[in-house]
């Protein structure tokens, strides 16, 4: 995975391409992450769109010449489509073929079949979070909903009990867990180790699912205590497949890249010499582009030839999982090229001056200076790319561990309460028949406990590791 190197960061900030002092760098960052919240919200541009224009603002208000502006924001931009494009792509593969395929149905069938009463919040958690490790949130909520408008309607639930649990099963893995993008653009900016941020990952994220997702649901559903709107269940759409593939082939299929990640991080871990054999192995084997690939290319036969797909459909599907990726990638790319004109008018340097004499942990301020570009614009995604691109230079000197817990404080502070400003939102708000004080009380207050309860395990964490 291409990733900035310590010495790049130090060849950044030693060789600006402004001469500004540390003021009119504040007010170029102020002012570049101004333009990007008011296009977005006020004028309603694209993120891509309004990243650009940041970047140059930003810039143009720290005196850089025009070319240089424009130089550092391609470079950017080049260098973080190439460290996370592929895997975003493979991502996408991988979850269009367990949707098409019956696999995704088949995971939630088998799950609901075991579960009933006061399981059944615990089933949709953990639903959510393996449909969502592949998934992007947007394709999870798609997913989910219906499942779990069917459910509280057959069971006679109160919707806020079963959603709950699902939604922050997708919006957990979406915002802590690689592959998603967020995580993989932060993990690139910070040179963080992406088994490491996994494993860590995943330890933030069990508990953290718990207490927002099944837990909290008892006290939203007394707050909000709704039954799914009938114009809104769905009925499962009539498959043209003659089978589905098993449950235990597309759970392995899901887990195959995390178990290929995670082993990489433990070997390095417990080996901690390259020369070694075993450790030579687990390097390529579990580097993120051959575990994404090793999972499409078993999930085209576990998922695609299960399913009765014909060598046609197959390239099909794959084609059409490419389409609707294409915003994320831009968005992506330009957030990297915002982060690299961050770091090459000097802003980098000025933080970590400033730092040292602040008595605000590094991973605290990761999470804050998240908090506030998400309250700004909505977007988990722009806030982890900003935040990380702002206070990447912190990560220069910490341990490999350290430098994960960051990508994680980030990514956690990028969910802090999702508002009006925010599609998710909406989305939410639509599907669940809610109003918008509704919404705010369930799903709003879901995201901020998210943020807030992992971050205080990452902060455990970080005394302890």
């Amino acid at each position: 995975m291409t990733s900035l190197s310590v010495e790049m960061l130090a060849a950044d900030a030693a060789e600006p391409i402004t001469s500004a002092g540390n003021a009119q760098l504040g007010i170029a960052v102020l002012a570049g992450i101004a333009v990007i919240v008011l296009l977005i919200t006020k004028l309603k541009m694209h993120a891509f769109l309004a990243l650009t224009m940041g970047s140059l603002a930003l810039g143009s208000f720290a005196g850089a010449a025009p070319a240089d502006t424009i130089a550092s924001f391609t470079a950017g931009l080049g260098s973080t489509v190439a460290g996370v494009g592929v895997l975003i792509a493979l991502g996408a593969i991988l979850g269009k073929l367990l949707a098409d395929s019956g696999g995704a149905d088949q995971v939630v069938d088998t799950i609901l079949a075991k579960a009933s009463g006061r399981a059944m919040p615990w089933a949709m958690v953990l639903i959510a979070s393996i449909i969502g490790l592949p998934l992007f949130f947007e394709v999870g909520i798609v997913l989910m909903i219906p499942v779990v408008l069917l459910v509280a309607k057959r069971g006679n639930y109160s919707l806020m009990r079963i959603g709950i649990p699902a939604l922050a099963g997708l919006s957990v893995m979406h915002g802590l867990i690689p592959p998603h993008p967020g995580p993989l653009v932060a993990i690139d900016a910070l040179d963080a180790n992406l088994g490491v941020t996994l494993a860590l990952g995943v330890l933030v994220a069990i508990p953290t699912v718990i207490i927002a997702g099944p837990v909290f649901s008892r006290y939203a559903a007394r707050w909000v205590d709704i039954k799914p709107p009938e114009k809104m269940i769905p009925q499962r759409p009539s498959e043209d497949l003659d089978r589905r593939p098993s449950f235990g082939a597309t759970l392995a299929t899901i887990l195959l890249p995390v178990v290929l990640m995670l082993l990489n991080a433990l070997v390095e871990i417990v080996v901690d010499n390259p020369e070694n054999g075993l450790q030579k192995v687990t390097m390529v084997i579990g580097s993120p582009l051959i575990a994404l690939l090793a999972a499409v290319l078993v999930g085209m036969f576990t998922l695609g030839r299960a399913a009765g797909f014909t060598k046609d459909r197959l390239a099909g599907t794959v084609e059409k999982s490419l389409a609707p990726i294409a915003g994320i990638l831009l968005i992506v790319g330009a957030g990297g090229g915002f982060k690299q004109t961050l770091i090459d008018a000097g802003v980098g340097r000025m933080i970590l001056n400033f730092s040292e004499n602040w008595s605000i942990p590094a991973l605290l301020l990761g999470w804050l200076i998240a908090v506030a570009i998400r309250l700004a614009t909505g977007s988990a995604t722009v806030a982890t790319i900003s935040a990380a691109g702002l206070v990447a230079p912190l990560a220069a000197d910490m341990s490999t561990s350290h430098a994960a817990l960051l990508v994680l404080a980030v990514g956690a502070g990028s969910l802090f309460f999702s508002h009006v400003n925010d599609a998710g939102f909406w989305l939410v708000k639509e599907y669940f028949g809610m109003d918008v004080g509704q919404t705010v009380k369930t799903w709003s207050v879901m995201e901020t406990i998210i943020s807030v309860v992992a971050m205080a395990f990452i902060l455990l964490l970080s005394l302890l590791l």
